[in-house]
């Protein structure tokens, strides 16, 4: 059966995609849309690419994650430089490696731009600071910022959607009728879970959306405890993050939601070992094994 398909952020938690890929995949269902933010993104741009969830899984336990942490040379010698470039180039990782090794792994499957991809079959959210917008790639390009969506890099606006803030420096866009450069972040800023995104509103759905969330179910969520200025910031960009999609989420449809518990692993931990990653990788065929033994679809 024909389903869209919608992935969360979550970083190295993406892990958990694998395993729920995997159990999508024996459940004889087949993706004709998908949709994702940040490391969902990356999800969504391989599967997009004609990536199988056994082909995925080799792939990502093929590389170093510790390589996509990539300051600038400098800060090797020079190790308190990296909050010259945290304070004016915005992040200390440059996302490079990132994105060449995005582009290396589409390139395979001969996809180098959205024209390349079915039409509509993937879309990526961004986030906008300059304009204050959240951004759907490749769908906003030419209204936005007067580029053409169908011939813009898949890789780019994956490496942009996953541009963890401070992790890594922002990736920019030209402005439409300006000479000022927008600067664009992590999807998950605006729209961590963007199970809207194939919604027409009135409309009946031309299929079932399955979404994956890598957390627990929006109603588990614990009250954060703030008693300093770095609580407060972590507490603004949490909220920043969940605020968004727990509004649509609250009056939308749950039962098509696989939500996979993942809060133990660190949104940016490239250190994870090969017993975390399978661990996360069991977690995610558990819980949509689980789902999707009564998922009404």
């Amino acid at each position: 059966m024909k389903i869209d398909g919608v992935f969360s952020g979550g970083g190295v938690k993406a892990y958990a995609f694998i395993g729920s890929l995997e159990s999508i995949e024996n459940n004889n269902l087949q993706f004709a849309r998908v949709a994702g933010t940040s490391a969902g993104a990356i999800i969504a741009a391989l599967i997009a690419a004609g990536y199988p969830s056994k082909e995925i899984k080799n792939l990502l336990d093929d590389i170093d994650l510790q390589q996509f942490a990539d300051p600038p040379k400098i800060t090797k010698l020079l190790p308190f430089s990296k909050w010259f470039f945290l304070y004016f180039q915005l992040g200390i990782n440059r996302g490079n490696k990132l994105e060449k090794w995005l582009y290396n792994q589409l390139a395979k499957k001969n996809v180098f731009t959205f024209n390349d991809l079915k039409p509509e079959y993937l879309k990526v959210v961004v986030s906008d600071l300059s304009l204050g917008k959240l951004v759907i790639i490749p769908d906003d390009l030419d209204r936005v910022y007067g580029i053409s969506g169908k011939y813009f890099p898949v890789a780019k606006a994956v490496r942009m959607s996953a541009g963890f803030p401070y992790f890594f420096m922002p990736k920019k866009l030209p402005g439409k009728n300006t000479n000022k450069k927008s600067i664009i972040v992590d999807g998950g800023l605006l729209s961590n879970f963007p199970l809207w995104i194939f919604d027409k509103g009135t409309y009946k759905r031309d299929r079932p959306i399955l979404g994956v969330k890598l957390t627990t179910s929006m109603e588990g969520q614990q009250p954060q405890q703030i008693k300093n200025a770095l609580h407060m910031f972590q507490a603004l960009f949490s909220t920043m993050k969940k605020a968004h999609d727990t509004r649509y989420i609250s009056t939308s449809d749950k039962q098509n939601i696989i939500f996979i518990p993942v809060e133990d692993i660190g949104t940016t931990d490239f250190t994870i070992n090969k017993a975390a990653k399978d661990n996360l990788i069991e977690t995610g065929i558990s819980f949509t094994d689980s789902f999707l033994n009564s998922w009404p679809k």
